[in-house]
């Protein structure tokens, strides 16, 4: 029984629990609320991975450079262009959240979610002090995550300049971070069943109305990750490497496909390669380097969606958020992706780190969770798309790309 279990896919597990828990809500109404504390329990695994997950997976991350002087030509540039385009991907989400509005309408006035809580109210000098870790141990223990994540750099920055020396440090973080990366696949073995409970609370106790909202979060998800492929690479790809926008797409089809059906960046990684070599004529240097590391600080995807779910969840609850808040939910969901591993399901686990900033519940995660797989996967293929068009794009900037090559795959 077991095995016949996970035999089946976790995306098709999920899927299959999300139309099974609407139609139990729907036919328990109020009462299936009794089930949601399965739900709980599943988004209380969720939170419990936020701080070993950001810190090692950014430690380990930031050492994978391995030298600080590959920041130059090849480093230097594809890290410009990661930061670039994670700003642009948040701020489509951000607008189309802001836009669309998918969250208005949901009446959650008879739930008992506990008090809201208050939006940040510090002053940007308050903030500027505060991402300084004072105390990491503290940091931790308090999942204060933006200080969490300056410390972080600072250690992979630390284990750069040690070199040789620092080596055994990087041994340890780079196994903590695979480490985590399977606590975290573990956890996800939950998804069904959280998603179950979930869904079965959301729709006997919020009815259509909620199911209505779910539907357009997804759609906006569907459309800001279109919009960043087929607009914002196309134009990287036209404009900054002057090369064939279709000759492109259809050198990475490959990889565009296995990242969806996994939903997972270092699953796709190897194709990634292959189609960056093989397909678009990039020097086997550059493309180890850009898309090892784009798998795991280039989230884009995950980037434009944690702008677009903090949105849907401040609407839902509602939540009134400043420009000063929509800053900083631009400069966490950037950093919040680069620290989601490439891995399904962990844009949830990211979710924490953004909605805690800015005084968003996190029951707005009971309320994606039984979505999250079918936009999850439209996201992956975005960041691996992504992977691929900064490679090329480095490649040509440095010269280390093979123009013959790309072209021919124009011609296919």
């Amino acid at each position: 029984m077991f095995k016949a279990w996970f035999a089946i896919p976790l995306w098709q597990r999920v899927i299959a629990a999300l139309v099974l828990g609407i139609i139990t809500g729907r036919l328990w109404g109020p009462d299936a609320e009794s089930i949601k504390i399965i739900g709980d329990v599943f988004i209380a695994f969720i939170k419990m991975l936020v701080v070993p997950l950001i810190f090692f997976s950014l430690v380990s991350g930031v050492a994978a450079i391995g030298d600080l002087r590959k920041l130059g030509a090849v480093g230097g540039r594809a890290l410009l262009i990661f930061v670039i385009t994670g700003q642009i991907a948040v701020w489509l989400g951000l607008f189309l959240g802001t836009v669309i509005q998918p969250g208005i309408g949901v009446d959650t006035a008879g739930l008992d979610l506990g008090p809201t809580p208050a939006p940040n109210e510090t002053t940007w000098r308050e903030m500027i002090l505060g991402i300084v870790p004072q105390s990491p141990v503290q940091v931790m223990a308090d999942v204060n995550v933006l200080p969490l994540i300056v410390f972080s750099l600072l250690i992979g920055i630390g284990i750069l300049m040690s070199k040789e020396e620092g080596s055994p440090v990087q041994k340890i973080f780079d196994s903590g971070a695979v480490v985590m990366q399977n606590v975290t696949m573990v956890v996800m073995e939950l998804t069904p069943f959280g998603v179950f409970a979930l869904m079965a609370w959301v729709a006997g106790t919020l009815g259509f109305d909620a199911l209505i909202a779910l539907g357009k979060l997804v759609g906006l998800n569907y459309l800001g990750c279109l919009l960043i492929i087929f607009v914002m690479y196309s134009a990287m790809i036209k404009l900054i490497a002057r090369l064939p926008v279709i000759g492109f797409f259809r050198g990475i089809v490959d990889a565009m496909a296995v990242s969806y059906s996994t939903a997972s960046s270092n699953a796709t990684l190897p194709v990634t390669l292959r189609c960056a070599e093989r397909n678009l004529g990039v020097s086997n240097s550059v493309a180890s380097f850009v898309i090892a590391l784009g798998a795991t600080i280039n989230m884009n995807g995950t980037a434009m969606y944690l702008g677009l779910a903090t949105l849907f969840g401040a609407q839902v609850f509602g939540v009134d958020l400043s420009w000063g808040q929509y800053f900083l939910i631009s400069i966490l969901a950037t950093l919040g992706a680069v620290g989601a591993a490439g891995i399904p399901g962990a844009g949830l686990i990211m979710m924490a780190l953004v909605f805690g900033a800015v005084g968003v519940p996190l029951e707005t995660i009971a309320f994606v969770a039984g979505v999250d797989r079918i936009m999850d996967m439209m996201r992956t293929t975005t960041n691996v798309s992504g992977d691929a068009a900064v490679a090329v794009t480095v490649a040509n900037m440095t010269g280390e790309l093979d123009r013959e090559e790309l072209i021919s795959a124009d011609d296919v």
